[in-house]
């Protein structure tokens, strides 16, 4: 896992950061609508773990949940939910959770999204795999609310992780990345620097080095995935301190 100290890049400048997903969404009023509503379903898709989990935390069951999931996604982006939120204060996950409080509190969208759920597909559910990866993320120490932010962060970690492969698979550098940690500090990997060396035909020194800058890239990464559900650059330190601190960097 990344700490705050690898976790740096250049998504401080602003002209960067107009581009960011939420960023993108906030100022609407500005830019193209497509490419706001665009943003937002990425946004959506990518995040809809921590609002599975909130849900199930909720005592509702597994289909239960990804009906509401599926009903709860699809109200958002009908009714335009993200033209309520405040560019101040614009953080998607507070804004997604807010939002999501509010819709469960209305029993009649409950009952409505039990009876049309089987009808909604805006998010691809694997059988099992949303429960599974609430049952894999669920601590009973935690309310409701951390576990979403913890959920928040194991899903933003991923994200950046699914990124940093698809990089080294396009620069053939996919055995190394599935053969180490990308824990960062003198941390070795699983596998030792001598044995990756002997594989790879390169010195030991090589071998570390690499290691080094897949860490740093995948520090950027978890940055960049932070600016994209964030409203400006000077909240994106301090997010990246809270998610880091949710799950115990």
């Amino acid at each position: 896992m990344p700490t705050q100290s690898n976790v740096t890049d250049d998504t401080s400048n602003p002209q960067w950061f107009q581009t960011t997903h939420w960023s993108m969404v906030l100022s609407a009023g500005q830019l193209n609508s497509l490419r706001a509503s665009e943003s937002l379903e990425k946004l959506c898709r990518a995040y809809w773990p921590p609002l599975y989990t909130y849900i199930r935390r909720q005592g509702r069951s597994p289909a239960d949940a990804q009906d509401l999931t599926q009903a709860f996604f699809a109200k958002l982006l009908e009714k335009n939910f993200w033209a309520r939120a405040d560019p101040q204060k614009g953080r998607f996950r507070s804004f997604l959770l807010t939002a999501l409080r509010q819709y469960l509190s209305d029993q009649r969208d409950w009952v409505k999204a039990a009876k049309r759920g089987g009808k909604l597909s805006f998010i691809s559910f694997d059988e099992h795999s949303g429960d599974e990866q609430f049952m894999a993320g669920l601590d009973q120490t935690l309310n409701s609310e951390q576990q979403f932010d913890r959920q928040w962060a194991s899903t933003l970690l991923e994200q950046a992780r699914i990124r940093l492969r698809k990089e080294c698979i396009a620069s053939g550098k996919s055995h190394l990345y599935d053969r180490i940690s990308l824990v960062g500090g003198d941390v070795e990997s699983p596998v030792s620097y001598a044995v990756l060396a002997q594989e790879q035909g390169v010195t030991v020194s090589a071998i570390k080095s690499a290691v080094s800058r897949l860490r740093e890239r995948y520090g950027e990464l978890v940055r960049e995935e932070v600016a994209h559900t964030v409203s400006s650059p000077a909240e994106v330190d301090a997010e990246v301190r809270h998610l880091l601190s949710v799950i115990g960097a």
